[in-house]
């Protein structure tokens, strides 16, 4: 939301300009100055902490000795800035005009009692210049004494090293050359960019390298493990100035990432920013070793100790994860919310609902058909002619029904794998996806490399069990119930709404379901015997099953009982808890909370109950005491708003109007709802997000060349950085590669 100046006949806002804008100030006294400056009667009322919150004043209205930059990115005032520039006037031209600022008419008292203390301001004000600016010229001339030449050049040498590392990270070129052993190596990516810039004339890299040997390494490994160190931290820590700034944050993490032989887990974070904008940005990489518990203690101290955020002020948690890996991050889960219950466990808005129950289900023929569909989706990825073999087989399966066949290959043109509907999809194209498998595997025209037709015969392998169909078929029919429901969570704020709303019946239908196990069992086995039927594929028990359980004492199962005991309910078993642990009350009561956008309260026609499911965020109000009269008056703004005013339909709207800030508890309400995991980014579909920059890195980047600092300055290229600040934490952490100036007695012992 962008800042308004609160000063009278003063319509500047920081969307217009660079101009920087400064908060009341928190001190009573100082803040009554402000206030008596600023000649608003209506500010006089209210206190230091609410003028904090919500009011502003831009720099035009300070002298410009009271500002200091220090920084390109910073802006701040000094202790004892007073506003003294106002324009009080220019409002009495246009009498007729509305004034929203109105500018209080001063009495002789107050007009003398004024002129005295601006008096005495303007004097201290003066001996104060006198004093800033003689303590000022004394720092800049000891700091001239202080750096000597060597130092000044040193650092003029560093910013140079960080301007290669910062390009390094930003256009994903790894430090190192891909050169095979046995052969003659060239001078690394790094090294070889420091000759460039030395020949296109950077002065304080060639007087720092003019006497290396051409074959001597400019900088050891050590060095440049130092620069990317700084470089990566001073990038992390201006996105944590932004966390804190807002606060409350939720943590999401993602699927496991694998760097130099080891796993690890990317960590992100959601939080509101200034401009009240939802933004999820990388952080780091976690090392996933040890159990559950110590998995839980080293996440908690990456937050706090690393990145000096309070985990009392997480509100929410989701974790992308896969296979066995999905089970262990579930149990962390649950660690970190018995410690911070406000810490909520949710699915992620990335994350098809759909997909996250079956991951979440430890079995191992559920976890093959997840590892087989994104084994799927990443074979067809590969190539455009491997899609079109795709379509070529479903026109060969499908000749007689061309319409069949032109929704079957819409369907699948893009990303259809990670779909709310992948397991109905992935069934009515099982039979072409074999074909195509076989086909090219055959490669009878060798237009596929041995790669390729290798894991296009694993695929058709695993396809063509009688297992994996049934499972397939079961998960579908069992994640139907689901379906729409998981859809409406990843759609606008209503359809959340509606969606928590309708949960319980979900819920019925599914444990009508488990109650009646054997009817619907032996619905979707039938529909599974038929299609493998025409797929030619033999019905039987798992081999495994029959190796491990094969005794002369015990008859032989029959593969429907089989499937019934050891898939469809631990299926529908896990699907009802999973649903039930991610969808807490305290979750559902979050959702509801959306009836707090006004497009939501429309349309229940204004009779919604926001304070019945409040009390899950009562403590993080600013004046909870005023909840209920506040979202009255919230309701009544809306009810009885004029006709063309169109009602905001998301949070994010809803925080960017102008006078949401009057209404405080809403405001923070919606602050802190938003940034719940579950909920979308409501920008994704137009601007790259962290994730997919991450999984961008991933996919261009070979395990052998990544380098989890490059992957962190490469996520992260769009944030702000400042390469001086780099280079004074660079000479704090390592004063020891600083150069030391030689005293003259010694230079000239050596000269004789």
């Amino acid at each position: 939301m962008p800042n308004f100046c609160a000063a009278p006949n003063c319509t500047r806002k920081s969307t217009q300009s660079d101009l920087a804008f400064f908060r009341f100030p928190r001190d009573p006294e100082r803040c009554r100055l402000w206030v008596e400056n600023c000649r608003r009667a209506d500010l006089e009322a209210k206190t230091s902490d609410q003028l904090n919150k919500h009011y502003r004043l831009c720099a035009k209205h300070f002298d410009p000795a009271m500002v200091c930059k220090t920084s390109p990115y910073r802006t701040v005032l000094k202790d004892t800035a007073i506003p003294t520039i106002f324009d009080l006037t220019s409002h009495l031209k246009n009498p007729h005009s509305r004034h929203r600022k109105r500018i209080k008419e001063l009495t002789e008292e107050d007009i003398r009692r004024i002129k005295e203390r601006r008096l005495a301001s303007s004097i201290e004000q003066l001996h104060s210049k006198k004093d800033i600016e003689a303590t000022e010229g004394q720092d800049a001339a000891e700091e001239e004494i202080k750096l000597s030449p060597e130092e000044k050049e040193f650092r003029d040498y560093l910013r140079s090293l960080f301007e290669i590392v910062f390009m390094l990270g930003k256009q994903n070129i790894p430090l190192e050359t891909n050169v095979p052993e046995g052969l003659e190596r060239d001078p690394s990516n790094f090294q070889a960019l420091l000759e460039y810039r030395i020949n296109a004339g950077d002065e304080a890299l060639r007087r720092r390298f003019e006497a290396t040997a051409v074959n001597v390494e400019y900088l050891s490994t050590a060095q440049q493990s130092q620069l990317l160190e700084v470089c990566e931290g001073t990038v992390r820590e201006e996105v944590l100035m932004e966390v804190r700034e807002s606060r409350f944050f939720s943590l999401v993490t993602g699927d496991l990432v694998e760097f130099a032989g080891e796993r690890h887990l990317p960590l992100f974070l959601r939080f509101v920013d200034q401009s009240n904008t939802l933004r999820e940005e990388f952080l780091d990489f976690l090392p996933f070793e040890g159990d559950e518990a110590s998995l839980v203690e080293r996440l908690e101290t990456q937050v706090t100790d690393g990145w000096g955020l309070r985990m009392e002020d997480c509100r929410g948690q989701a974790h992308v994860a896969t296979g066995t890996f999905a089970t262990k991050m579930k149990a962390v889960a649950v660690g970190l919310m018995g410690k911070y219950p406000m810490a909520m466990h949710t699915p992620c808005s990335t994350c098809a609902l759909n997909i996250h129950l079956a991951n979440s289900l430890p079995f191992p023929s559920v976890q093959v058909v997840m590892a087989t569909l994104r084994k799927i989706g990443n074979f067809f990825k590969q190539s455009p002619s491997l899609q079109a073999e795709l379509e070529k087989a479903i026109s060969v399966y499908h000749q007689g029904n061309y319409e069949k066949a032109t929704e079957l290959k819409e369907a699948c043109s893009s990303n259809w794998t990670v779909q709310h509907n992948v397991f109905e999809l992935t069934v009515d194209l099982l039979e072409s996806l074999l074909l195509c498998m076989d086909c090219i595997r055959d490669n009878e025209n060798v237009k596929f490399p041995d790669a390729m037709t290798g894991d296009a015969y694993s695929i058709a392998e695993t396809l063509a069990d009688f297992e994996f169909i049934v499972t397939l078929v079961i998960l579908k029919n069992a994640l139907s119930f689901t379906r729409a429901f998981g859809k409406n969570l990843q759609g606008e704020a209503l359809e959340v709404f509606f969606a928590a709303n309708s949960l319980t019946a979900v819920l019925h239908s599914l444990n009508e379901v488990f109650d009646n196990i054997e009817v619907y069992h032996e619905f979707w086995f039938e529909e599974a015997v038929n299609l493998a039927g025409t797929m030619e594929i033999p019905v039987k028990v798992p081999r495994l099953f029959l190796r491990k359980h094969r005794s002369p004492d015990t008859g032989e199962i029959p593969p429907e009982t089989y499937f019934k005991e050891y898939v469809t309910v631990p299926v529908i078993r896990g699907i009802i808890d999973e649903v039930d642990d991610i969808f807490s009350q305290s979750n559902l009561k979050a959702l509801k909370c959306l009836s707090l956008v006004p497009a939501i309260m429309g349309q229940m026609k204004f009779n919604t109950s926001e304070e019945n499911h409040a009390d899950v965020y009562r403590k993080d109000l600013p004046n909870p005491d005023t909840l209920p009269a506040e979202l009255h008056c919230w309701k009544i703004k809306w009810k009885h708003r004029s006709k063309e005013v169109r009602l905001p339909s998301t949070i994010h709207e809803t925080l960017q109007l102008s006078d949401v800030k009057f209404f405080p508890n809403v405001n923070c309400f919606l602050k802190v709802l938003t940034t719940l995991p579950v909920l979308m980014l409501e920008d994704s579909g137009s601007s790259e997000t962290s994730r997919k920059r991450l999984q961008t890195y991933l996919s261009d980047t070979p395990i052998k060349h990544r380098c989890k600092s490059l992957a962190v300055l490469h996520i992260n290229s769009h944030v702000k950085h400042d390469l001086d600040v780099m280079v004074e934490k660079y000479c704090r952490l390592y004063p020891e590669d600083e150069p030391e100036p030689e005293p003259e007695s010694e230079i000239s012992t050596v000269v004789i």
